[in-house]
């Protein structure tokens, strides 16, 4: 398959690392996501990518609320840790430092920062659904610099 000449341009449209939590107790999960980009000031928001067919997308689609949890240059482990994907009914957080937003859902505590976020909109893009959420609650956890991520191409991860 030929790519198109923007295609290694695309790829390096820099983009933080985040671990999106959603769900409680027993059906709490975490995945990678990276496509993640603040969208208003009043109130504030942000926008999340997440690929069609993901059992998050469906969660969210029903306005459950999520966590972005912001991974720094010195927790890359937790890349390690949620880049494989968690089936539905498999325990995302084992080993994990975890506290619990208002709404029970995780807060990685050995993030750079999170953002607790409620679902307001979403649209398709093709092949993801894009998430417009309002940002609730957050901090800094620590002071240091987050992970960028910068891809090679444009038409994959």
């Amino acid at each position: 398959m030929n790519k198109p000449e923007f295609d290694s341009v695309l790829g390096r449209v820099p983009s933080g690392l985040f671990i999106l939590t959603a769900g409680s107790g027993e059906r709490a999960t975490g995945m990678l996501t990276s496509w993640v980009m603040q969208a208003g000031f009043e109130p504030p928001m942000v926008t999340v990518a997440v690929k069609l067919g993901r059992y998050v997308e469906e969660w969210l689609g029903r306005g459950e609320p999520f966590v972005l949890n912001m991974v720094g240059d010195n927790n890359l482990e937790l890349l390690k840790h949620f880049g494989k994907g968690f089936e539905p009914d498999e325990p995302a957080f084992e080993g994990l430092n975890v506290k619990h937003c208002p709404r029970a859902v995780p807060i990685l505590a050995d993030c750079l920062g999170y953002l607790e976020c409620e679902p307001v909109s979403h649209l398709n893009s093709g092949d993801h659904c894009i998430f417009l959420a309002k940002v609730v609650r957050g901090a800094l956890q620590e002071d240091a610099m987050p992970t960028v991520h910068i891809r090679k191409s444009g038409s994959h991860y």
